[in-house]
């Protein structure tokens, strides 16, 4: 055992060298040809399939499995990214124990589901390897369309737009594209530098130009872009983080998670990252448990997630808690945080517990504290820059089904848009089908 290992406080190198890249593999394997061949025999090919009701992206799932079947995963990729162009991140990602996997047929009869998005994976991954683009862009129309985030809803309608035959400038604030997929979501998800991979393969139907460093409000700005563009698309995801609303949160050592999971996924040496001894991650969705696994497999002695509601209040699935939980990371329910204690840095934090009743949330008398040299906020984000002269609702962009805003020529998807469920397959969906409603006001039949 290192002195790291032992030691207090926010320190690097925690773990022996080869830990590190140990931890960090792909968390599940890829099956190979004669697996996917294997668990594709599993699906009864249901007609009125309800695995497609449950997609987000409505995929055909019994479509492509038949495909993967007789032996054309190439085929079944083509079938995945008619109706999903990132079906390779959402394979990794998705959260299909809650969506396709739980209302599979085989899951209601025998507790075990065809393996949907392992069969995805499959046929995506045998498609991209080869380093080829299965659509072509259609005859060029002469419009020009601005797209605001290069996240999974700006990606998505920025292709679905160039492959229509427009021509698409996507902004992105950050040095690299993807968004979430690049600088959100756990490392051991994603390795390998997929999200990057996948961005790059996306790009090759052409017609769409790529600008990085490029923030709405401070470099660029929806007025100028509505009067230099035919149309726009917002999709650039929510930059602000909530507030704890707890006494000393500014103390060192308290964090947003998703910087944390963003200087992960960025940093070329796993060992350089500090990481304390005694973590606390606050919140209930997955973040906090992409935030509290990652803490541990950084080398972090104890990792607490703690929840103010409820265990079936969390939004992480409860195949992600019990992942969190496998990987040694404990988590508390009906506890909010009142106050973080420290002298400058962070120490303790203090919980009060909860009650959740018809009335709303009831902070109790009675507290605890746990000790904690690092803490993370995961207890989600905010739109931030607010775009001039749009329409918000329930603090976000307010739009129609088709993705319309309030404002002529605009339209938006994904996180920053009302109604988004901070999935990237729903923020798929919504730039897909924005991108559909532009080309029909563009092009009019």
């Amino acid at each position: 055992m290192s002195m790291s290992q032992l030691a207090p406080g926010v320190v690097p190198g925690r773990l022996p060298a080869d830990a590190y890249a140990r931890n960090f593999s792909d968390v599940e394997p890829p099956l190979d040809g004669h697996e996917a061949k294997v668990a594709a025999d599993r699906c009864y090919f249901c007609h009125d399939a309800p695995c497609v009701t449950a997609c987000p992206t409505a995929i055909d799932i019994p479509l492509f499995i038949r495909q993967i079947a007789t032996g054309t995963p190439e085929a079944a990729a083509r079938t995945i990214f008619n109706q999903n162009i990132l079906g390779g991140m959402c394979a990794r990602v998705c959260p299909t124990e809650q969506l396709c996997e739980e209302v599979c047929v085989r899951e209601t009869a025998e507790g075990k589901p065809v393996e949907i998005a392992r069969l995805q994976r499959h046929a995506t991954d045998t498609l991209m390897a080869r380093n080829v683009h299965p659509f072509e862009r259609a005859e060029p129309t002469g419009k020009r369309v601005a797209v605001v985030g290069a996240g999974p809803a700006g990606l998505s309608a920025a292709h679905r737009l160039a492959m229509l035959g427009h021509e698409v400038t996507i902004f992105d604030a950050r040095p690299k594209p993807g968004g979430l997929n690049e600088y959100g979501i756990a490392s051991y998800k994603t390795p390998d530098n997929f999200a990057q991979a996948e961005v790059d393969w996306l790009l090759m139907i052409g017609g769409i130009t790529l600008k990085t460093g490029q923030a709405l409000g401070r470099d660029i700005t929806l007025e100028g872009l509505r009067a230099e563009f035919d149309a726009v698309f917002l999709g650039m995801g929510l930059s602000g983080v909530n507030a704890l609303r707890a006494e000393g949160e500014d103390r060192e050592h308290v964090h947003p998670a998703v910087d944390f999971i963003a200087a992960l996924r960025q940093a070329e040496d796993l060992a350089s990252l500090p990481i304390g001894r005694d973590v606390v991650v606050i919140g209930g969705g997955m973040t906090a448990i992409d935030a509290g696994v990652q803490a541990k497999l950084l080398g972090a002695e104890n990792v607490t997630i703690v929840y103010r509601r409820g265990q079936e209040k969390m939004s992480a699935s409860r195949h992600e808690q019990d992942h969190a939980t496998a990987s040694g990371v404990r988590l508390i329910w009906h506890a909010a945080p009142v106050k973080v204690h420290g002298n400058g840095a962070v120490r303790e934090v203090e919980f009060a517990y909860t009650e959740d009743g018809p009335g709303g949330l009831r902070l109790l008398s009675e507290t605890f504290r746990l000790k904690a040299d690092q803490l993370f906020k995961a207890i989600g984000q905010t739109l931030g820059e607010v775009p001039e002269g749009i329409a918000l609702e329930g603090g976000k962009i307010a739009v129609d089904a088709t993705g319309r805003t309030s404002l002529p020529g605009v339209w938006a998807g994904g996180d920053c848009a009302a109604g988004g469920e901070d999935l990237t397959v729903t923020a798929v969906a919504q730039g897909r089908d924005a991108a559909v409603d532009i080309h029909a006001e563009l092009c009019p039949s």
